[in-house]
């Protein structure tokens, strides 16, 4: 049995908005991103392992502030202190996470059925996310990440990619469908495809 995802039945497929006399590969792309793992890293306040020791796949957990760490198939998101998620589409991610952090050290929870992941890419990416989000994009780099709003919704924003823009946008399940509206209704104005 697979699971249904967030945006099964809501996400469209197709070209919206104003894109007459556009080329189709110069509009924005919005997906739903599927079949990938999200855990939540907690590193206990008792832990006396110091995190830089600690790799998964090959990358370093940051202690810096809003950082990313990333190779092929995983991405570890600074989340707040001592706190990490990582998006990987490994499938044993999880238990390469539970050989490197030990349970004595660590909290490790797969949250992965609990949020809707949107990729938003293409050149005029930025300026969507400035139509409901206070984070100033145009200083934003790749392998940075935010925990921010948009219209009032929890998201964390990943810029996985600025050739072109692409940002990984995750938000709590049970908002999926409204921040999915929100963020197609402010494509509309450049044009998009519903990949």
């Amino acid at each position: 049995m697979t699971a249904i995802t967030p945006l099964e039945f809501i996400h469209k497929k197709g070209i919206f908005g104003d894109h007459q006399k556009k080329n189709e590969s110069d509009l924005l792309r919005i997906s739903e991103v599927k079949n990938s793992t999200i855990i939540q890293l907690v590193q206990h306040k008792t832990s006396k392992i110091n995190i830089n020791d600690i790799k998964i796949e090959g990358l370093e957990i940051s202690t810096k502030s809003s950082t990313v760490k990333s190779n092929k198939e995983t991405r570890i998101l600074w989340n707040a202190p001592r706190t990490w998620l990582i998006i990987s589409n490994k499938e044993n991610i999880i238990k390469i996470i539970e050989k490197n952090c030990k349970e004595i050290d660590f909290a490790i929870t797969d949250i992965s059925h609990s949020r809707a992941v949107i990729q938003i890419k293409g050149d005029q990416a930025r300026e969507v996310l400035k139509k409901g989000s206070p984070i100033n994009f145009n200083e934003f780099e790749v392998n940075k990440c935010v925990g921010t709003i948009f219209h009032g919704i929890n998201l964390v924003i990943d810029l996985i990619s600025d050739d072109p823009d692409t940002f990984n946008l995750l938000v709590l399940r049970s908002f999926g469908e409204s921040f999915y509206h929100h963020i197609t209704d402010a494509a509309l104005e450049f044009g998009y495809v519903g990949v």
